[in-house]
This record gives C-alpha cells, sequence and structure tokens, in this order.
C-alpha cells in the first residue's frame, strides 16, 4: 500500500514540480500540466500515462489499474487504486509521468543526476 505521503515525496523531489490543492483534491504539476492527482478520499491516484498503451495497462492488472471516467478519456491518464501499489511501482510511474510533462532535456539531466539549470 501506497499513501499521498509518499507520492509527495518522490514528486516533490523532481525538478519543478510542484504541489496544489484544487477541488479538494492533491495535485502535482509542472507549470500548468498536472501529471499526478488523487481522488477527494486519497484512495485512487491518477497519473499521466499514454493514451495507446493504457487500455493495455489496465488489462493486464485491473486489480491495480483502472480507466479514468468517460470525461477524462480524452486525456492521457489512468487511476490506480493506492492500496494496491507497493513504493517501487509507484516511483516508476509518478517519475514516468513526470518525464511526460517536463522538457526533455530536464528528464535527461534528472537521470543523469545533473542539476535542473532551467
Amino acid at each position: 500500500m501506497v499513501t499521498v505521503q509518499q507520492v509527495r515525496t518522490v514528486a516533490l523531489g523532481l525538478p519543478r514540480t510542484t504541489e496544489h490543492l484544487i477541488h479538494d483534491r492533491v495535485k502535482f504539476r509542472v507549470g500548468a500540466i498536472v501529471y499526478v492527482a488523487f481522488s477527494r478520499d486519497e484512495t485512487v491516484m491518477g497519473f499521466g500515462f499514454p493514451k495507446v498503451e493504457r487500455q493495455a495497462l489496465v488489462d493486464s492488472e485491473p486489480r491495480v489499474f483502472h480507466l479514468p471516467d468517460a470525461s477524462n478519456m480524452r486525456f492521457q491518464w489512468v487511476q490506480a487504486w493506492l492500496s494496491e501499489l507497493d513504493p517501487a511501482r509507484m516511483e516508476e510511474l509518478v517519475v514516468d509521468a513526470w518525464r511526460m510533462v517536463v522538457p526533455k532535456r530536464v528528464a535527461a539531466a534528472y537521470v543523469a543526476g545533473l542539476p535542473d539549470r532551467r
């Protein structure tokens, strides 16, 4: 099981990430782009994920992952039950979602362990 605090620790360690409380929901974003968000009851984590791969992810582990509601299907987004995620998998998903929204050079610098020079 993963907690919002564990996700917060990972997300806030990523360059350019800011945390916001919007409509009683914790969200992490880079600029105006949200890459991780929680349900109001903090049982579900939504995260950026390529549209073309999301159905395969959900089909492979339906106990862990599910598609967003119909109004959010247009976005590159998948959801996971926090109770079913382990910390290592959560970190992988959060970092991959973050990499989708930052410039490629920022992601490459992070992977290489270099500071963000903006």
